[in-house]
């Protein structure tokens, strides 16, 4: 959602860029302002990477026990420190269309254009070891206490994120679908 704000031009997105492009987390207020607005007459909803510290999970709570719409699940992906390593340091964005490669996984380099559109491939800011070593340190100071918080509710699934993205979404969709 931030991404999207930040390549609309507005003031939001700036806002967050000033926190990502540093590989940090958004403020609490920032983070449920967008989220809140983006669930405007939702009543059924999927987030990703939302709440990620226990201001943002308790407020979060807050505003759907005040629309009477409560959690279903939340779902915790697991993955490897090593594996994050190599996902997020060779990640490669397309500038034109805004698809997301690997150099690992899809065996591209930066030099190379972009498969889908011939775009040129770019490294997004925050995607350096120094902003992952923060990200990192951030994860266990900030967003570890949600996934406890969410444990502690009964709500928390964990999830292998090692697979894959494949078989990672094929396992959400079945249980969502399960769910539903």
């Amino acid at each position: 959602m931030l991404r999207d704000e930040r390549a609309k031009g507005t003031a939001l997105g700036a806002e967050a860029d000033s926190y990502t492009s540093r590989g940090l987390l958004f403020p609490d207020e920032l983070a449920l302002r967008v989220v809140q607005e983006w669930l405007q007459g939702k009543t059924r909803f999927l987030l990703d990477g939302f709440p990620r510290t226990i201001g943002q999970a308790t407020a979060f709570d807050a505003y759907l026990g005040d629309r009477n719409l409560p959690l279903d699940v939340v779902y915790f992906l697991e993955l490897d420190q090593s594996e994050i390593e190599t996902r997020i340091l060779g990640r490669l964005t397309c500038g034109s269309c805004g698809s997301v490669f690997n150099e690992t996984f899809n065996r591209i380099s930066a030099e190379d254009p972009c498969p889908k559109c011939g775009g040129p491939l770019e490294r997004r800011n925050d995607d350096t070891i120094e902003a992952l070593e923060n990200r990192i340190t951030q994860y266990r100071e900030m967003t570890e206490p949600v996934a406890r918080h969410y444990r502690d509710s009964g709500l928390l699934k964990s999830v292998d994120a090692g697979a894959g993205r494949d078989a990672l979404f094929k396992s959400l969709y079945d249980d969502i679908r399960e769910a539903a």
